[in-house]
């Protein structure tokens, strides 16, 4: 990225340094002029001072910040860098942008002290956004604790997965409003459009899923779209779930993924303009089976090749949890085509 437009984007993270912080810092306060925090990997305390006002660049720029300790400093990109744990600059300009598209309105007029989203359809792809908007990133919190439980220990490139540590929960019109903690995913468009978000409502101690009826739940404009991990190119692999989807990136960690959260959804994917290959992690039941038939009669209509990947139990995350990390690379290998193997399998 050139280095002209790196500076204008985070002059324009600078512009709205107050809500970039209370995003990416949320373990911090505001204190006058200034954003308090711990560190730029947003652990509590007072050592990292960052500029809430002041010039779009130069000495004394909205954005910059220093940390007392260690004599660090930088802009807001080197925070998002930092708390989302992102190595390629591309992915941290990625979420800058995809970050300064949502929509920031005011506190008071969009939510409550436990993130009740009001003035917006329920369920509409606008709260969708907006409920995106107010949760957080995953490290360090339930999300994590859960994640890890199902042996999903590495997050590399899982921005579009966040935490919100207060989301509401109501089975229907007529049932009692509960409150859990909750990990939100963003469901997005082929242009990175976030169209929906997926809820994960979860335990209290993250051991598990909340002890509800229907802990995961979809709302915003989900057919063709899906959580993405990575952007696609000319490969992509899809599946059904997030743990399914997860899982094999235990393994590939740099080959772009997306879970479509369900069966049905998984067989409506929209293709790439660049897609050449397509792998299908299914899921072991009918509804799997069906689903990437369909799914290969498509991609093969439009002169894309497409490879079933199949678990050895019922799922990958099955697989995963019960079998470890180098028995799941080995069954995956075996799969892959062989420039696949080289191009995208760590270790």
């Amino acid at each position: 990225m050139p280095r002209h437009d790196a500076s204008e984007l985070a002059s324009r993270l600078g512009r709205n340094a107050e809500v970039v912080c209370r995003h990416y810092l949320s373990s911090g306060h505001r204190a006058g002029r200034y954003w308090i925090v711990g560190d730029v990997h947003n652990n509590p305390g007072r050592s990292m001072f960052v500029r809430l006002t002041g010039p779009e660049s130069g000495k004394g720029a909205a954005g910059k910040w220093t940390d007392a300790s260690t004599g660090e400093h930088g802009d807001l990109l080197d925070v998002i860098r930092e708390t989302l744990g992102l190595v390629d600059f591309k992915d941290v300009t990625e979420e800058a942008r995809r970050f300064l598209a949502l929509p920031h309105p005011e506190p008071e007029k969009t939510r409550t002290s436990i993130g009740r989203i009001s003035g917006v359809a329920v369920g509409s792809p606008e709260a969708s956004r907006r409920l995106f908007a107010m949760a957080k990133p995953i490290g360090g919190t339930l999300a994590q604790v859960y994640l890890n439980g199902r042996a999903i220990r590495s997050l590399v490139g899982t921005a579009a997965l966040r935490y919100h540590p207060r989301c509401f929960y109501k089975l229907d019109e007529h049932s009692p409003t509960e409150i859990w903690p909750a990990i939100v995913a963003s469901v997005t468009d082929l242009h990175g459009n976030q169209t929906g978000a997926h809820r994960t409502w979860l335990a209290l101690d993250g051991s598990g899923k909340a002890p509800v009826e229907s802990p995961r739940r979809a709302m915003g404009d989900l057919l063709g779209h899906g959580v993405r991990f990575g952007k696609a190119g000319e490969v992509l692999a899809a599946g059904e779930g997030i743990e399914t989807v997860l899982s094999p990136r235990q393994v590939l960690p740099h080959m772009p993924m997306m879970a479509a959260l369900s069966a049905a959804h998984l067989a409506a994917i929209l293709f790439p303009a660049t897609l050449r290959r397509l792998y299908v992690f299914r899921d072991r039941d009918p509804a799997g089976d069906a689903a990437r038939d369909s799914l290969f009669a498509r991609a093969s209509s439009v002169g894309i090749e497409a490879i079933s990947v199949s678990p050895i139990a019922k799922d990958f995350n099955e697989d995963l949890r019960w079998r470890g990390v180098e028995a799941l690379r080995a069954t995956l290998m075996k799969q892959l085509h062989p420039d696949d193997v080289h191009r995208f399998v760590e270790g």
